[in-house]
């Protein structure tokens, strides 16, 4: 601890007697080990009445905008923890991402949802928000990706397969391509459902997409007419651990990526990997095997979470994106160095589940949601360098075990409907009694995760089902 704490001073010193450039003085402060060892909870965000399931930071950091299972946006001066203001989205079902469009001088909101709508918020001059829908998928709509500094070109991608591509300035909306799974025979069969995309910020030409197998497929743009009539699946990559080829029983909710290229991917009920370039099984992978599978260096690892329950977000953190850093489970916040996957800090950061985080543009800061009605602002503001709980190894052994436990599982055909009846009942009676009594709780006076918010949910294909918190 006192290492940390000279480093620090030796920093300020080099700035102060000007040895060190003001910007890489930020850097490497902002990069240290002793910063993230100070997070400390800064504030809560109050407003919403419902889950909040996704938070995204304006480009100069200053205004933060949410979207809730209430099927509101609000927009947020984080620093003094005020609504700016905040309106309907014109969602019929929950709000699974919001994103600003840049160079929009933030008046321009692009939201997606459960209910398979993309849709988007244009705020007027007298302050009124006008919505409109500019696209549709087949089922929910997880995850938006928007072109690197475009005002304009933005993707989606659905629980139906399909990645689509929006030109704003034409109003609309093309399908871009439709995920198909791998089969043995190297073709291409029933659609994958998407959870996830990202575009590579070194390249926007390349993004990649996440869902319901154990590959994250990596795609060219300029390979593709925007008409998936005529556009075949055609990866130019394909990232998957060694272990998890040829499995069923794992999906992809989370993607990154950092500003090389590297790739992070986030497993239910698995662990998190950073893949490098080089470490692609190639367009077809079921077509590596033996020694030329073995030539390829294998992923780093971080372990010591658990995401089973909902969909979780991850995400780097840093200036150069030193650190990797998700939600889990069991509540808490879990960072990691990236280069050698070493685990820093484990902070409470929900009652319940920890689902989404996002880092500041520009300063050592964090916001993240979960399962509460709030959303907790994170900043190094401890005057003590905080080590891990004495209790991490139990709470990384819980969460092993959960993953072990739900592994040994085998969930029949019988057994799966059967579910997907008592969810069918009980999001049914849930949405009655949100009509008939309002919803009345509090992340203050809540213990039972939100008033009933489902921490299992499956899809069925069927549109119109509400799915609490981001729930898969």
């Amino acid at each position: 601890m006192e290492k940390l704490y000279k480093g620090d001073l030796m920093e300020f010193y080099k700035r102060e007697i000007g040895f060190s450039k003001p910007r890489n003085f930020s850097r490497r402060i902002s990069a240290s080990e002793a910063m993230v060892k100070r997070l400390d909870l800064y504030g809560k965000l109050t407003g919403h009445e419902g889950c909040v399931n996704t938070i995204d930071f304006n480009a100069t950091g200053d205004v933060l905008v949410s979207g809730s299972d209430d099927r509101r946006v609000i927009l947020w001066d984080w620093a003094t923890a005020t609504s700016k203001f905040s309106y309907p989205s014109g969602h019929m079902d929950n709000i699974f991402q919001t994103k600003f469009m840049p160079f929009t001088d933030d008046r321009k909101i692009i939201t997606a949802s459960a209910d398979g709508q993309v849709r988007l918020g244009l705020v007027l001059e007298n302050g009124r928000v006008e919505t409109k829908k500019v696209g549709k998928h087949q089922g929910r709509v997880h995850k938006l990706a928007v072109e690197p500094g475009s005002p304009y070109i933005l993707y989606s991608c659905g629980e139906d397969g399909f990645v689509q591509h929006y030109d704003l300035r034409s109003n609309s909306s093309s399908k871009l391509l439709r995920c198909s799974s791998f089969t043995e025979n190297n073709k291409q069969s029933g659609s994958i459902r998407l959870n996830a995309i990202v575009i590579d910020p070194r390249n926007p030409n390349y993004f990649a997409v996440g869902g319901s197998d154990e590959y994250a497929r990596v795609y060219d743009i300029r390979m593709y007419q925007l008409d998936a009539r005529t556009s075949s699946d055609r990866p130019i990559n394909t990232f998957c651990p060694h272990h998890l080829i040829k499995t069923h029983d794992v999906h992809i909710t989370a993607l990154a990526y950092s500003n090389t290229s590297e790739l992070l991917v986030s497993y239910n009920d698995e662990l998190i990997y950073l893949f490098q370039k080089n470490m692609g099984l190639g367009p077809v992978p079921l077509s590596l095997q033996g020694e030329d599978l073995n030539k390829l260096e294998k992923p780093q690892i971080y372990s010591g979470h658990r995401n089973s329950q909902t969909v979780k977000g991850v995400s780097f953190f840093g200036p150069t994106d030193e650190y990797v850093l998700t939600g889990s489970d069991c509540g808490h916040i879990f960072i990691w160095k990236k280069k050698d996957a070493k685990l820093v800090r484990v902070m409470i950061g929900d009652r319940h589940i920890v689902n989404q985080l996002k880092p500041h543009p520009c300063s050592p800061v964090l916001a993240t949601c979960g399962i509460e009605k709030t959303i907790k602002l994170w900043a190094p503001t401890s005057k003590d360098v905080t080590p891990l709980p004495p209790d991490v190894q139990e709470i990384m052994e819980a969460n092993r075990r959960g993953r072990e436990d739900h592994s040994r599982v085998t969930l029949t055909p019988d057994m799966i409907m059967h579910v997907l009846r008592l969810h069918r009942r009980q999001a049914l009676a849930y949405i009655e009694r949100r009509e008939n009594l309002g919803d009345v709780d509090s992340d203050d006076d809540d213990d039972d995760g939100g008033g009933g918010a489902y921490v299992l949910g499956f899809s069925d294909g069927e549109e119109g089902e509400n799915s609490e918190c981001s729930i898969s």
